[in-house]
């Protein structure tokens, strides 16, 4: 029997789908694919057909499918204590937000706090309510910027098709086009709690932020007492080639918050939110959450930052990045490739009507025309060089725009 036939399951093939329509709301429609097993960078569905995985659930599988570092520190501390509620202590928790806090990698947040969650979106919650904490009423938001779909993080989200059908918003936040300063500076005034924005905007199709945009956004909120808040949810933990994009622009901008999720736990849902000491806002009772910091989810981050540490993944990501834009840039259908590290956007000359799947390959389309290509940390030489074939070969087939 071979590789790809021994992961088929027959059984279910013609059902899953039925099932699914009949037992999941239809907030994502029907899958195409019902996948069953993954190993590296390699997923398979439940028909036996291979996939090379450049989307890794959405920038989350930091490591690929099934890493022994992560079954392994999973396993151990399942089998040691699994759940302990925000009651009470445990050292995995206290591990990780020491590691956390280390990545930002400056004097300045020797003396930073974390707060854990469960998804970028609540860490984007958490980080709102510091804003409010200050007790200004304004907050200012990036234009085509996503943050999540809570209410509050979904207010903060500027893309206003994704608000509409459930407003009125949490009131105070407005809208600023990203990457105008200009336009920043007319809108920031004293009663401005913070400004946040994406480093690289993720779903409006990797965009990053221009030249010199951050470091005036500081200077902005220095000069104002305005907090900055960059939500590093996607582009964070190293997944450009340094651990947060902020820090892959080389402007030496610090935030005063900052919050991550995705690659965090390598799979396993965490998020956090990490506020520098003038951004320390919110004491005792006003904010928690039951599963936030659980054992088993902080082993696997612990996991995988001591992974990307030892195995100079920030390096493999940054060498096989570039690998993938040479590879690509040249096509005649490529107009531009953005983003940074393993965090691509590479945007084509028409609308990809294709589905990448059926060139064995899984990336998704935050645009018609953008392909966005987020695969594992530790995709190697030889895998990039596979997945560029196979972009190839789908580009090849596009109709003439």
């Amino acid at each position: 029997m071979s590789n790809t036939e021994s992961q088929a399951t027959p059984a279910t093939d013609s059902t899953w789908q039925d099932r699914w329509q009949h037992t999941l709301m239809d907030t994502y429609g029907t899958p195409a694919l019902n996948l069953v097993k993954g190993q590296g960078s390699y997923v398979w569905d439940s028909e036996g057909k291979k996939y090379l995985d450049l989307l890794s659930g959405i920038a989350v599988n930091a490591l690929g499918h099934a890493h022994p570092a992560i079954v392994e520190a999973v396993t151990t501390q399942l089998q040691t204590l699994g759940h302990t509620s925000n009651v009470f202590a445990h050292p995995q928790v206290i591990e990780l937000a020491g590691k956390v806090i280390s990545l930002v990698g400056t004097e300045e947040a020797a003396d930073a706090r974390v707060f854990f969650c469960n998804s970028g979106a609540e860490a984007n919650e958490a980080a709102f309510k510091i804003a409010r904490a200050t007790g200004r009423p304004k907050i200012l938001a990036a234009e085509r910027g996503f943050h999540g779909r809570t209410m509050g993080s979904l207010a903060l989200t500027g893309q206003p098709d994704k608000r509409k059908p459930f407003e009125p918003m949490p009131a105070g936040v407005e809208y600023y086009p990203y990457g105008d300063l200009d336009a920043v500076d007319a809108m920031a005034d004293e009663n401005t709690a913070a400004i946040f924005l994406e480093a690289i905007q993720g779903e409006t199709g990797v965009i990053p932020a221009p030249e010199g945009f951050l470091a005036g956004l500081r200077r902005i909120c220095d000069e104002r007492g305005i907090l900055l808040v960059v939500d590093e949810v996607q582009a964070g933990m190293g997944r450009t080639g340094a651990w947060f994009g902020f820090q892959s622009d080389g402007s030496g901008v610090v935030p005063d918050v900052i919050t991550m999720a995705k690659g965090l736990g390598g799979g396993l849902p965490i998020g956090a939110c990490l506020a520098m000491p003038r951004a320390q806002l919110l004491a005792k009772g006003m904010h928690g959450t039951t599963f936030g910091g659980n054992p088993v989810v902080c082993a696997a981050a612990n996991a995988v930052i001591d992974e990307i540490n030892e195995k100079n993944l920030l390096e493999n990501v940054r060498q096989v990045g570039a690998q993938l834009v040479a590879a690509l840039q040249n096509h005649p259908r490529v107009t531009e490739i953005r983003g940074r590290g393993l965090m691509l956007g590479v945007v084509l000359d028409t609308p990809c009507e294709l589905d990448p799947a059926d060139y064995g390959i899984l990336l998704n389309k935050p645009s018609p025309e953008v392909l966005r290509i987020v695969p594992p940390l530790n995709l190697s030489p030889t895998e990039a060089d596979e997945a560029a074939l196979k972009i190839t070969a789908m580009l090849d087939d596009l109709p003439n725009p």
